[in-house]
């Protein structure tokens, strides 16, 4: 009798410990499989009411956070500081906001951590007052942002500086919430430049406020959204980010794969049923921004230091690494999760029937990083100008608007997605040749590596053969 317990109480044993080593051995077996554990319930801030939180609302929507066990109540709290705030407080678990907020936080002590970069470049276009038609028509001028800190903040004094302006003497910046209230304040005259981003800034186009300059097509690399939670998080729970984050990438997958879907969920969030709207923000946010593996940009965050770092001297002394934990986006990735969604078959009869933009990877140490565009910031370029993203590429016309008169200069207007580099490659042939334009144009043209919008040039003729 107790030769036959001791073999039942060891084969209970044995049971036991395999089914612990097969749970140990499937770290991304979803805890949804086990259909009587209950969801665990939390709070996920996001911060604006614009397309870069396209991936959150899909995620929530279509119920791939209840998939992986997770019972989220997506709430806006407006402006990143107000969300890096509540982060730290324990209000919410998880913050989908601005980058320079996390880091902002992170400098004065707190244990705030980013785990996923969403929009890893300045998304922002410059729209003004009608009566502006040249950057020097701000002095003494004023512009709106959301917040002091904020990325239109950044945004706003980094063009104003590109244009020989100092943010801090020759204009007024006001604060002013949110991104609808920047356009409601130019309707009303109270300011004369706000930095917009979709769906505001095509409704910023339809009532017929110029666009100055679209800083998405300086190809800078920028730490614009990310999501956020604590290290603490990190550290006691690490399986309920790591479920966050399985679920986060297949609100991306399916963002991008179900166009018609993601369309009807920004309407309800974006509170509009413009259609125009809703595909410009689709195409220019979900398919064309958003990266599949939300990596964030290291070069983007050393962007923010460098920024920051003209005030704080923490910042001159940090370093970029310190702000991010890749621990869970390295996983998704090494397994091969996030390849095996767009490998299967249901992915390729759902995916959109046009191109999907050219991106280049580069590694790094904290792994890869999607590079959206192949030009860098005016610091960061050297002796040659460089190429635009292929999404700038797609962004300038065909066609050439200019003065043209066989052997002699033609006058041409700048438009999006323009560089001195795409000029000369377009006039002459060749990108090498953009200091001809810059010289010709050295009244007007203050910064080679900075033209605006609505600029008129003089492209000289090429009398040397390219």
């Amino acid at each position: 009798m107790k030769t036959s317990l001791r073999i039942k109480t060891g084969l209970l044993i044995w049971s036991f410990l395999f089914c612990s080593a097969f749970i140990v051995a499937s770290p991304f077996k979803s805890v949804a499989a086990d259909k009587a554990a209950p969801l665990q319930r939390i709070m996920v801030a996001y911060s604006s009411i614009s397309g870069n939180n396209a991936p959150l609302w899909v995620t929530q929507e279509k119920g791939f956070f209840k998939k992986y066990g997770l019972d989220v109540q997506a709430v806006l709290i407006e402006s990143g500081s107000t969300s890096a705030q509540s982060l730290i407080a324990g209000d919410v678990t998880f913050a989908h906001m601005a980058g320079a907020a996390i880091m902002q936080s992170n400098l004065r002590g707190a244990d705030a951590v980013m785990i996923a970069g969403v929009i890893n470049t300045l998304t922002f276009q410059l729209y003004t007052d009608k009566s502006i038609s040249r950057p020097d028509h701000f002095r003494g001028k004023t512009v709106g942002v959301t917040r002091f800190g904020s990325s239109t903040d950044f945004a706003m004094r980094y063009a104003l500086e590109k244009y020989g302006l100092d943010p801090n003497k020759d204009v007024t910046i006001l604060q002013l919430g949110n991104v609808p209230a920047l356009l409601s304040a130019l309707e009303a005259g109270k300011i004369q430049g706000a930095m917009l981003s979709a769906p505001t800034t095509l409704r910023a186009k339809k009532l017929g406020y110029p666009m100055l300059a679209d800083l998405q097509m300086l190809g800078l690399e920028y730490q614009h959204t990310g999501i956020a939670t604590t290290r603490s998080l990190i550290k006691s729970r690490p399986e309920l980010v790591r479920d966050f984050m399985r679920a986060y990438v297949e609100g991306i997958h399916y963002a991008k794969t179900h166009r018609g879907e993601t369309l009807e969920i920004l309407a309800k969030y974006l509170r509009t049923d413009d259609k125009e709207i809703l595909d410009d923000t689709y195409e220019s946010i979900a398919v064309n921004l958003v990266p599949e593996k939300p990596y964030p940009t290291l070069k983007g965050i050393q962007i923010i230091l460098r920024e920051l770092g003209i005030k704080d001297p923490n910042a001159r002394s940090a370093k970029p690494e310190q702000f991010v934990d890749l621990t869970f986006i390295k996983e998704l990735d090494g397994s091969g999760f996030i390849d095996r969604l767009y490998k299967s078959p249901a992915v390729a009869k759902a995916a959109p029937s046009r191109p999907e933009p050219t991106t280049e990877i580069t590694k790094d140490k904290a792994g890869p990083v999607e590079a959206k565009a192949k030009a860098v910031a005016a610091e960061e370029k050297s002796k040659s100008m460089p190429k635009q993203s292929a999404a700038a590429e797609k962004a300038v016309p065909t066609s050439v608007t200019a003065r043209t008169t066989r052997g002699t200069a033609q006058e041409y207007t700048v438009k999006a997605g323009d560089t001195l580099s795409k000029l000369s490659e377009r006039f002459y042939n060749s990108i090498s040749k953009w200091e001809k334009i810059y010289e010709a144009n050295r009244d007007t043209v203050k910064n080679p590596h900075y033209i605006y919008i609505g600029q008129k040039l003089m492209i000289p003729t090429d009398d040397q053969p390219s």
